[in-house]
């Protein structure tokens, strides 16, 4: 594990299983909850990818990223995937419990954001900061309003998954050579094209940390007679975030609602809606033969999903900033770190040292009942 100047490691024994964390050297374990950030990071990664933001933030902040199960330094348990992401979340929250933390400030990204949210549902939160985050819908199948194109859910889940990719993260492979390697993926989907770092290594290092062992990622998959013949399984990673398991659309309805930071890039190819990650867009484009049209498995919206529940949700009390960061990629807090932490800084209410000026009014669209 390739740890920057400052980060530290260990594993906290919750009970549950033994949880990867990362944390700075100088942070006080004393630090009350309200300045106490916790990272959550997505699929396909771990906490390493956090660092440089770890490093970059304010130091009278205590802040923890946290690896979840099958990723990272953090056992690999199998992930019942019939629970959504509450395995995760439930994982979360015992490793919060067990380092004496109770509500604190999240920041999920991508798998990580549908994470704090189910957290949010079960438990209490200071304030929600979602980068990139997956619909409140699950990944792939649904229309608009969330409904399933299909009742089985045909065309997501672990077998959407490209077989390639999968064996080039069970062999470790850490070079280029492939449009599915790890690597190439990293630059082609992580990232915007003039992306650069010289930590790549390090983001590729915490890719391969991926466990691909049985219950794992991706998980099993059904075969099916709608196109294009397979559904989700009950295990894994992927058939967690599937749209017949997941749902995460009652966080309108909670009682006390904490204020969300919605942040996300323009150029994202993962989370879009247009998502070279979602099979029903590759069959539009022709790229899965079979198609059966738009009527029957259109692509789904995957943004304006997540910009209606949000907006749902200030209707309904809440309130919700969104940073749409033009041109980035699925992951702000690389290509744009300094947007990123002025706009976390902001959103948590720090009180400190003197933070960096805020972001530009017209790229921020606050919505809330007030």
């Amino acid at each position: 594990m390739t740890l920057f100047d400052g980060i530290a490691a260990r594993l906290v024994d919750t009970g549950r299983l033994s949880v990867n964390v990362l944390e700075r050297a100088g942070d006080d374990p004393a630090t009350v909850a309200e300045q106490t950030v916790v990272l959550v990071h997505g699929s396909v990664a771990s906490s390493l990818f956090w660092q440089e933001i770890m490093q970059d933030l304010p130091s009278d902040l205590r802040v923890l990223a946290v690896d979840l199960r099958g990723f990272g330094g953090t056992e690999h348990s199998p992930i019942d995937a019939t629970r959504g992401v509450r395995d995760f979340s439930d994982d979360l929250h015992a490793t919060l419990q067990t380092l004496g933390l109770d509500a604190v400030h999240l920041v999920g990204w991508a798998l990580g954001g549908a994470v704090v949210l189910q957290y949010a549902l079960d438990h209490p939160v200071l304030s929600l900061t979602l980068q990139a985050p997956l619909s409140p819908y699950g990944f792939g199948g649904t229309r608009r309003d969330g409904s399933l194109v299909s009742e089985g859910g045909a065309g997501t889940g672990a077998g959407a998954a490209n077989p390639d990719f999968v064996q080039r993260l069970t062999a470790r492979d850490a070079t280029d050579d492939a449009p599915t390697s790890p690597r190439s993926v990293f630059r082609s989907s992580y990232v915007s094209s003039d992306y650069r770092s010289e930590h790549e290594d390090v983001w590729v290092e915490a890719m391969l940390s991926t466990s691909t062992a049985g219950g794992n990622y991706p998980g099993d998959a059904r075969t099916v007679a709608t196109w294009p013949g397979f559904a989700p399984g009950t295990t894994g990673v992927l058939n967690a975030i599937a749209p017949t398991h997941l749902d995460l659309s009652a966080i309108v309805d909670i009682a006390d609602k904490p204020p969300v930071l919605w942040i996300h890039g323009t150029a994202d190819a993962v989370v879009s809606d247009t998502s070279f990650s979602d099979v029903h867009h590759l069959g539009a484009l022709g790229v899965v033969p079979g198609w059966p049209g738009a009527d029957a498995a259109p692509a789904q919206p995957m943004v304006s999903q997540t910009r209606d529940v949000l907006a749902d949700y200030a209707a309904a009390g809440g309130a919700v900033t969104e940073l749409a960061v033009e041109d980035a990629g699925h992951a702000v807090h690389l290509e744009r770190p300094a947007q990123f932490r002025r706009a976390l800084l902001e959103h948590i209410g720090y009180v400190g040292r003197p933070a960096d000026p805020a972001p530009p009014t017209e790229a921020i669209i606050l919505r809330s009942a007030d």
